[in-house]
């Protein structure tokens, strides 16, 4: 195992390297599930209005908190605007429906103040520029410390620019090897844009296995190339750990804050324990050839998929 002199285990705005995801966990799994993550070391809680888990997860937070005897301020905690989405005949938010909707993941989470608010997904139309000044009226009366957006095209964020509104602090995007997005991310780069990286285990052939998890497009891409000759598998023997770590190291290595998801405390602690090994450059350089472009969480311009 190749050491790591110097880890890096935040981004921007003291945003934790690697926090724990909570999509597909059941409300009423998600208290333990927290408590648990907290007590593994994870400081950051990623949830969403959509997931319909906001309550279990802050009673988790709540929970974890006492226990590893810590304070508010040591959790950092996302949730997101679920927009709307026309195409389900779901009418999209405006500027108040977008506060009304933070007031009431506000409430169920039990918090004061989330450390970060998203809007979900571009599928707002005409109102996402509204949603957005929402978002940023949220921040100057710091009910969200930062905020952004997920899924976001550089068109999107354009909209933004464009209405004379601040660019989001951060945008959650499909990203592994798979779908690398070098483009968006250079764009990002330029306009001070952290990226948080979701579905890193996408290349995994247990990624979302269980009937119903899947996307419409995982199939798709997994029969593309997944096999027992995976090249992750060649790596994880090389260095010593999982798959799965050496995916989510590949994200941290490259800058971008991970969300890895898992009720089994081992994989919980296996998930975060990425700081004692380095992927080597020739390894990084293989993994760039890899990338086949679209993801299987979301394609832009179809709303149904998201992450």
């Amino acid at each position: 195992m190749t050491s790591h002199s110097t880890p890096k285990t935040t981004t921007v705005m003291n945003l934790p390297m690697v926090g724990f995801g909570t999509y597909l966990i059941a409300d009423t799994d998600a208290p333990a599930a927290v408590a648990e993550a907290i007590a593994a070391g994870y400081r950051h809680i990623d949830t969403a209005a959509a997931y319909r888990n906001e309550a279990g997860v802050g009673e988790g937070i709540r929970k974890g908190i006492t226990a590893a005897g810590l304070d508010r301020e040591d959790i950092f905690v996302t949730t997101k605007l679920w927009p709307g989405n026309p195409a389900w005949g779901d009418a999209p938010k405006g500027y108040d429906e977008t506060i009304g909707a933070f007031g009431e993941s506000l409430r169920a989470l039990g918090l004061d103040y989330v450390d970060l608010y998203l809007i979900h997904a571009p599928s707002g139309g005409a109102e996402r520029v509204n949603e957005w000044r929402a978002l940023v009226d949220l921040k100057a009366q710091g009910k969200a410390r930062a905020i952004g957006v997920s899924n976001f095209t550089e068109a999107h964020i354009e909209e933004i620019r464009a209405a004379g509104l601040p660019l989001p602090d951060f945008n959650q995007i499909e990203l592994h090897p798979w779908t690398q997005k070098p483009d968006l991310l250079a764009y990002m780069a330029e306009n001070g844009i952290a990226p948080i990286a979701y579905s890193s285990l996408v290349p995994l052939s247990t990624w979302r296995a269980e009937p119903g998890q899947d996307s419409a497009k995982t199939a798709e891409m997994l029969a593309a190339g997944t096999d027992a000759a995976s090249p992750f598998k060649e790596m994880a023997d090389k260095y010593g750990v999982t798959e799965a770590q050496v995916l989510l190291r590949w994200a941290v290595q490259k800058g971008f804050a991970v969300l890895p998801k898992s009720l089994n405390p081992e994989r919980m602690r296996q998930n975060i324990d990425l700081f004692g090994f380095e992927i080597d450059e020739a390894d990084m350089a293989r993994i760039e050839t890899m990338d086949r472009g679209d993801g299987v969480a979301w394609a832009t311009g179809d709303p149904r998929y998201m992450g």
